[in-house]
């Protein structure tokens, strides 16, 4: 049989076998039992998914599969003596789990090439039938048909044709009106920036927040996704910087306002009520969906991986195949070494390409990422999308582009000392306001405890408006500050 790679097929299998779910999660978005070439390859593939499926822990050997083939009924098909023998085979082949998506993916491209041949060769019958009496354009029909159909083939039945606005608009309005919710995005907890970039971190976006190099950005990470977990919500923490000790040390300062070299130190166990507080904090913390992952070093495409496994494990699907609510922090997107640069494939054209598949993932997923990138030089004394360092691409698929930055002494002195050391400059937003032209959101960083408070925005504070966390409301009609209940 052509267009087809049987060795391929059975260290897919047999990866499956040997690494259980995780191998199965990293190539169940990839084939399916017709991906495979080789009946018995077919019929194992799909015991092995339902058992897969089917069971947490799911432990994959003879007995196991040969259980589920009696289940799903081809029991009589594996119980022959050849197919007993290439089953015990599948099961000692050799293959790393690296490699299992690498051959999946070969797999399926290869079914692909296979679903492409037969509808070319359908179209090579029709264009037979041609008499040289129709018009043109119902000749070159046939071949646009062909590549349609086989669009539909590929895509597993989704449903691509395009639909009125108005198709389903009675059902979305009463979902709506039944399912009010406070903010459409999931919070950071700080909720001025949330407002100005739309309502928090919506669903399949990526969000970006660019800085200069040791302003802050990892606290403000460590903050934010704190923030998300204490809602209960699962957060994942990809790194490429930092050991998993060094958030922990951070987050504990954080949660405490405990100095984070006493924690590091171990001191704080000298004092009483510092002991107390960290053991509480660490309690607090050990209770959380708060994940933290090291990705120095790896290929990109490793990367991805990571995600998605967190999401099939840790998170879960919804049935429509979206991730369950959760929040990925991407700290920070860099190349992790010149493999990737060429005389033909430029820096800024990796990290573009980067950019496009966090975009793609967030997209497929439904779920929102937080990425952080460096700002370049002009981004010390400039606030445009033109300091982001790298791609514009990242600029034209990110929901959302923020600059956080130090603040000048001439703005800590025209702000006030108690309006904080730095500021958040939401710049581009694609579904929320952003704030006016040289506006900008104060925080404070209190570095010694890692710890990031949002305050008021520039504007608010020249027109000395007060909020209810303040104490106070504003009535503008008779220009005065009433207690805020």
């Amino acid at each position: 049989m052509i267009l087809c790679d049987p060795a391929a097929e059975r260290a897919v299998l047999a990866g499956i076998c040997k690494y259980g779910k995780d191998a199965y999660i990293d190539v169940a978005d990839i084939i399916q039992a017709s991906s495979f070439t080789i009946d018995s390859n077919n019929i194992i593939y799909r015991c092995i998914k339902e058992i897969c499926e089917k069971e947490q822990n799911a432990t994959i050997d003879i007995a196991s599969i040969y259980s589920m083939a009696q289940e799903i009924g081809v029991s009589n098909i594996l119980s022959k003596k050849e197919e007993a023998q290439h089953l015990k085979a599948i099961l000692d082949f050799p293959v790393n789990i690296e490699n299992v998506r690498k051959f999946a993916a070969k797999i399926r491209k290869l079914e692909i090439a296979r679903l492409l041949r037969n509808q070319l060769e359908e179209a090579k019958d029709k264009l037979l039938e041609v008499t040289g009496t129709e018009p043109i354009t119902n000749i070159v029909s046939i071949a646009e048909d062909t590549v349609f159909n086989f669009s539909s083939l590929i895509n597993d039945g989704t449903e691509n044709h395009p639909k009125t606005v108005g198709d389903g608009l009675d059902d979305y309005i009463k979902y709506l009106e039944e399912n009010k919710i406070d903010q459409v995005g999931i919070s950071t907890g700080f909720p001025v920036y949330d407002q100005a970039i739309g309502g928090g971190l919506r669903k399949g976006t990526v969000n970006v927040i660019a800085a200069r190099p040791k302003t802050g950005k990892t606290l403000l990470s460590d903050n934010m996704g704190y923030n998300i977990a204490k809602l209960g919500i699962p957060v994942l923490n990809m790194d490429t910087e930092m050991t998993k000790n060094d958030h922990i040390n951070r987050i504990l300062a954080m949660m405490t306002e405990t100095e984070i070299n006493v924690i590091e130190t171990g001191k704080f166990s000298e004092s009483a009520s510092n002991k107390i507080k960290i053991n509480e904090a660490v309690n607090q913390l050990k209770s959380m969906n708060f994940y933290h992952h090291s990705i120095a070093g790896k290929p990109f495409e490793e990367q991805l991986a990571i995600m998605r496994r967190w999401i099939m494990k840790d998170v879960g699907l919804n049935p429509d195949g979206s991730a369950k609510d959760c929040v990925i922090f991407y700290d920070y997107l860099k190349l992790m070494d010149s493999a990737g640069i060429s005389q033909d494939l430029k820096e800024y054209q990796v990290l573009g390409f980067m950019m496009t598949s966090l975009h793609n993932f967030a997209v497929r997923y439904k779920v929102p990422i937080m990425a952080f990138i460096q700002l370049n030089r002009d981004g010390i004394t400039k606030e445009s999308t033109d300091t982001a360092s790298g791609s514009d691409r990242i600029i034209w698929l990110c929901s959302n582009f923020s600059i956080f930055k130090r603040k000048s002494d001439e703005e800590i002195a025209e702000d006030g000392p108690d309006n904080g050391n730095r500021k958040l400059v939401p710049l581009i937003s694609r579904h929320g306001g952003g704030l006016d032209d040289n506006d900008y959101i104060n925080c404070h960083m209190k570095g010694w405890c890692a710890k990031i408070i949002e305050g008021k925005t520039r504007l608010e504070i020249v027109n000395n408006i007060k909020k209810p966390q303040d104490g106070f409301i504003v009535d503008d009609e008779n220009n005065e500050a009433i207690p805020f209940n």
